[in-house]
Order: C-alpha cells, then sequence, then structure tokens
C-alpha cells in the first residue's frame, strides 16, 4: 500500500478524465452559441457541486493527503474539471445578458 497506483485510483481518474473531457467542447459551444436555450443553470450547479465534493473529500482524507507528493495528479483532474465547468457556469450568465437583450 505504498506509493504505487491502486486500481481503485485508476479508475476513478478514468472517471473524472472521461466526465471533464466534454466540458472543453460545451465550453466552446456555448461560447459561440451566445444563448443560454439548451442549458441548465440547475444541471450546472450539481455537477459544480459534485466537483466541490470531490474535492474536499481529497483534501480530507487523511491517507490520500499522506501521499499526496505521488499522487497529486488526481486532485488535479478534479480541479480541472471544476474550472472547466465554472467556465461554462459564468457563460451561462454571460449569454442570459445576451438572450435578454434580444429581447
Amino acid at each position: 500500500m505504498g506509493t504505487e497506483i491502486q486500481i481503485y485510483e485508476i479508475l476513478e481518474m478514468v472517471m473524472i478524465f472521461s466526465f471533464g473531457a466534454s466540458w472543453p467542447l460545451n465550453v466552446l459551444k456555448s461560447w459561440r452559441a451566445r444563448t443560454t436555450k439548451g442549458k441548465s443553470l440547475g444541471f450546472l450547479c450539481l455537477i459544480l457541486f459534485g466537483y466541490v465534493a470531490g474535492i474536499v473529500g481529497k483534501l480530507l482524507n487523511p491517507v490520500y493527503m499522506a501521499e499526496f507528493a505521488q499522487k497529486w495528479y488526481v486532485l488535479s483532474l478534479y480541479v480541472l474539471n471544476f474550472i472547466m465547468v465554472f467556465t461554462d457556469f459564468c457563460l451561462y450568465f454571460r449569454n442570459k445578458r445576451l438572450d435578454n437583450a434580444k429581447k
């Protein structure tokens, strides 16, 4: 149980990477669309909440934190995904303002 990567850590990274792989395209779509049509603020908030829970869970896990120097990459994937979702969250409000200006 030293610093070697365990299968559950690999599976967690695959899950986080898979969830995060679509966000750059989603952010680009939001930027170009300039509308909130087809977007759900509640969904974005739920995803952000989930990533915050995952990040806090890692930070509160004494086993993970004891090996943080060797396993920083797991937390970095959570943070990267949070940043991408937060960017889309911010674009939602920009696009909402643009939608309201069209009315």
